[in-house]
């Protein structure tokens, strides 16, 4: 098991946005996180990286306690993020913005730095080496040179992908990466998720897009109000009648309207 959550209750004065909600996630699974808007997905995602400290309820990583550990703490042990909103160094270059993803993993200090000793020469060249082949991995090799904010929506999308993974994550929380994608956008972003999973990489995955979510993930956990409503594999959520009148119903709805 990778990741437990148990009875995880998160309040904001007196608004309950997550109620003792719990379930586990094993390793190599991609793991799905659906549910209305305001149900408490992104929540969950702060909580479990500690941007929110959980009011009551534990989480466990690897079968240790993390829970109250700073975020930076967090992505040491592994896990690592992207945003709803993307959140790359706008001004700096593809190839930059994915070897500060992999700065956590750097054992050079100030001093080694300052003096170019040759431990911190090749820890620079190795990291380098792991970025090119990030970037490769997402489809961005040849636009390494290239500021991030000039990429296309869906490439900075990869990019991010490409700078989480550089801190060599076990679990890696992607928050609706297929948001604002096209169709052939969304169908490369598959590709690549699944070209993660196969690196090793457990993945818990935050997504409206029904059909990419259900193609995609191995089981899924259903949030409605802060609460857990359902959790089993795609065919078990599209055939549970619960999730059905509370979200997927509703999906079907604004595609008919």
């Amino acid at each position: 098991m990778v990741l437990e959550l148990k009875n995880i209750t998160k309040n904001f004065g007196g608004i309950s946005a997550l109620t003792d909600v719990s379930f586990q996630i094993n390793e190599g699974e991609i793991f799905g996180l659906i549910g209305p808007n305001g149900a408490g997905k992104t929540t969950l995602f702060n909580v479990i990286t500690n941007m929110f400290s959980p009011t009551s309820g534990e989480i466990s990583f690897l079968g240790e306690k993390i829970s109250g550990l700073k975020p930076h703490k967090i992505t040491d042990k592994g896990i690592c993020r992207t945003f709803q909103n993307i959140r790359l160094f706008s001004q700096m270059s593809v190839l930059e913005n994915v070897l500060v993803g992999g700065h956590c993993r750097s054992k050079s200090g100030v001093i080694k730095s300052v003096l170019r000793t040759k431990s911190q020469r090749k820890e620079e060249t190795n990291s380098h080496d792991v970025a090119l082949e990030l970037l490769e991995l997402v489809g961005l090799s040849k636009f390494q040179d290239s500021i991030a904010e000039n990429l296309a929506y869906g490439q900075q999308r990869r990019l991010e992908i490409a700078r989480a993974l550089a801190s060599n994550p076990k679990l890696l929380l992607l928050d609706e990466p297929a948001a604002g994608m096209n169709e052939t956008e969304t169908e490369s972003l598959f590709d690549l998720i699944k070209k993660v999973q196969k690196r090793g990489v457990t993945v818990l995955l935050i997504e409206h897009d029904m059909p990419f979510v259900m193609k995609l993930c191995d089981r899924i956990t259903v949030l409605n109000f802060g609460k857990k409503l359902a959790e089993g594999t795609p065919a078990e959520i599209q055939n549970n009648q619960e999730v059905i009148e509370a979200y997927l119903g509703a999906e079907e709805d604004d595609e008919i309207a």
